[in-house]
């Protein structure tokens, strides 16, 4: 690890990012203990400060973790769940309440501006019929977004609006149908469960325990539709580890499985850095990744969105493209613009450096 190396990006990240990479490659195994701080400091031309920057993302991810006066060792395992014994205990149901504070909430002041230069500057366009999928203007500012934040690279043409989650969850079964069989985290999100069964369909619950779904449940389910909240489902607050998204991504790479990633409020993590999701993680084109603005700007705001894998983008046509899109035009040029001019990210780190200070 060389400083020409870590020149490119802030240089505790670039350190991250080539020791989450040897852990994952196994290069350095399940087990394993890492260099000391001060031989990574050495070799990679950095301070002490950014090296422990670098192994608390590793910690926070479920990369490794630190012994007392042992060091840092590798806990990440590919293949974790498929071999037998699972290690993580039971947790109970816990209900965490779900609050907006207002450091979350989008400035009126901002939202308001946008609004107005929408409307002197877009005139007949807010009263146009977008096409089936949303605005083309949004959807090529998401994909930008998601590409400079997410690690997140599609062409606009694979993203679908919507008037949130839940609507979206609908398209989705509506285009799968309720011949494939389904599971979800159990428990989970009760309008998760409500809108399949509005569909008719019943999926199959899977224990949560401390690190994501139970590792025997999963590899006993019967299902090829795997819906997942990895980062703080809801009502538990449980985040998926990094092992437990790759046991996952691992599940779903046989027997035409699907995974739909609900990736609700993750954009608000107190880590340095964005949450890893499962789309981005996956080599298999298989995750249907959704998300929406109801947390990042407001509760009142029903705009959502949603990424197909490219082999289901005929079938999403086909079965649901009739439907017109359910936000209406205006809303979408305001959401555009907050995003194409920055503001949106702007937000999204105020309240992430806020949360960062006021950590536990």
């Amino acid at each position: 690890m060389s400083k020409d190396n870590l020149s490119d990006k802030t240089k505790y990240i670039r350190l991250y990012e080539v020791l989450k990479e040897r852990i994952i490659s196994g290069i350095y195994p399940c087990g394993s203990k890492l260099p000391s701080k001060r031989i990574l400091s050495e070799e990679s031309n950095i301070s002490l400060v950014s090296v422990e920057h670098s192994l608390d993302l590793l910690i926070d991810e479920g990369y490794i973790e630190a012994r007392e006066r042992r060091g840092y060792y590798v806990i990440y395992r590919e293949t974790d769940g498929f071999a037998g014994q699972n290690i993580l205990l039971e947790i109970p149901e816990t209900n965490i309440s779900v609050s907006t504070d207002e450091v979350d909430l989008f400035p009126i002041s901002v939202y308001a501006k946008t609004m107005r230069k929408v409307l002197s500057e877009y005139n007949e366009q807010i009263f146009t019929r977008c096409p089936a999928e949303g605005s083309v203007k949004l959807r090529q500012a998401i994909a930008g977004y998601l590409g400079r934040s997410r690690n997140i690279r599609v062409s606009y043409e694979r993203i679908v609006i919507g008037s949130g989650s839940e609507y979206l969850y609908g398209l989705v079964l509506q285009m799968l149908g309720n011949e494939r069989r389904y599971a979800i985290e159990k428990p989970s999100y009760e309008k998760i469960e409500q809108v399949y069964n509005v569909h008719n369909i019943y999926p199959e619950g899977l224990p949560l325990r401390k690190g994501g779904i139970d590792s025997q449940a999963l590899a006993s389910t019967k299902a090829d539709v795997l819906h997942v909240s990895p980062f703080r489902s809801y009502p538990t607050g449980i985040t998926a580890s990094a092992t437990k998204r790759a046991e996952y991504i691992n599940w779903s790479g046989t027997n035409d499985r699907l995974i739909i990633e609900d990736d609700f409020e993750s954009e608000f993590s107190a880590l340095t850095k964005p949450e890893d999701t499962v789309f981005a993680l996956s080599p298999y084109d298989n995750v249907i990744y959704i998300n929406s603005f109801s947390k990042t700007i407001a509760p009142s705001l029903r705009i959502g969105y949603m990424i197909l894998p490219e082999k289901l983008i005929e079938l999403f046509k086909e079965k649901v493209g009739f439907y017109s899109c359910t936000v209406p035009s205006f809303d979408q040029f305001v959401l555009a613009e907050f995003i194409e001019h920055g503001e949106f990210e702007r937000h999204i780190n105020r309240v992430r450096r806020y949360k960062r200070k006021n950590k536990n």
